[in-house]
């Protein structure tokens, strides 16, 4: 079913894939203080695939198109954070220039591997981020407090550009790694909402203007980011996730945890397949 031209006999139902998309994100993002973008990718990914986006774009605009609508998700996370007092604002400064070096990077080579290679690295680093959800202890400790330069600056760097070509808020890395180094699983959910400011506000720009001359992208999209996606899902992202929230205080973690690791798994692996089989 091609998309690539307005057909207002099935827009209706590519409103409502999108609308579910961001539902689900903003659910996940609140239960398990995880960017929502973890969840969109996959999600816009086969609505895409559904539509009949071509192979060489569709990836790309689910990245782009995700990376976009963390803009605003963080914006009302990280001030609801800030006012929390529970940001590391110090942290987050030291790690700007890092990050965007990271996010610029990243953002150069999403532009130079076509959409099969982009599929395979979202795909594998999901498989791990859904390993480390089952499996990891909150008692795992590398060192007390955040390393010093150069090695934090490397870390944040590595979470730019990771961040980018998963098109996810950097939540999902930000958490770990500080918790990891010894800070409060709350503390690293409110850090990690600025890390998404910083990733997705460049990000975007970069896969804007890396893909406007591109062909076959989804109508409504300026370069690899989508306004009718945008638009459909970042509402019900902010709907959904105080919903999660609420949910993750009266709900068992760990074995919710366990359950969206293995959802996660499974997609990943069907992305997978889907792209080495053919």
């Amino acid at each position: 079913m091609a998309f690539t031209e307005i057909d207002y006999s099935v827009l209706v139902v590519f409103v409502s894939a999108l609308a579910a998309a961001g539902l689900l994100a903003g659910l996940v993002a609140g239960l398990f203080g995880v960017g929502g973008g973890i969840v969109i990718v996959p999600v816009l990914y086969y609505v895409f695939t559904a539509f009949g986006i071509p192979e060489e774009v569709k990836m790309h605009v689910a990245v782009g198109t995700s990376l976009a609508t963390i803009i605003v998700t963080s914006v009302r996370s990280v001030r609801s954070h800030l006012q929390s007092g529970a940001v590391d604002v110090e942290l987050l400064k030291t790690w700007v220039l890092p990050i965007v070096a990271g996010v610029v990077t990243g953002t150069a080579v999403a532009d130079m591997i076509d959409g099969t290679a982009l599929t395979l690295v979202f795909g594998s680093i999901a498989l791990l981020v859904a390993a480390n959800m089952a499996f990891a202890k909150s008692s795992w400790r590398i060192a007390p407090d955040m390393p010093g330069r150069p090695l934090r600056d490397a870390i944040g760097a590595l979470i730019g550009f990771l961040s980018t070509l998963m098109g996810i808020g950097g939540g999902t890395f930000g958490n770990t790694v500080m918790t990891l180094y010894g800070r409060s699983i709350h503390q690293a959910v409110a850090t990690s909402a600025g890390l998404g400011l910083i990733i997705a506000v460049p990000a975007t720009l970069g896969f804007i203007i890396s893909g406007w001359s591109e062909v076959g992208t989804p109508p409504g999209s300026i370069g690899y980011v989508n306004l009718i996606a945008f638009a459909c899902i970042v509402p019900a992202t902010i709907l959904m996730a105080p919903v999660g929230a609420r949910l993750a205080h009266r709900l068992p973690q760990q074995t919710l945890k366990r359950g969206f690791a293995a959802f996660l798994a499974l997609v990943a692996v069907r992305m997978l397949y889907g792209v080495l089989a053919t």
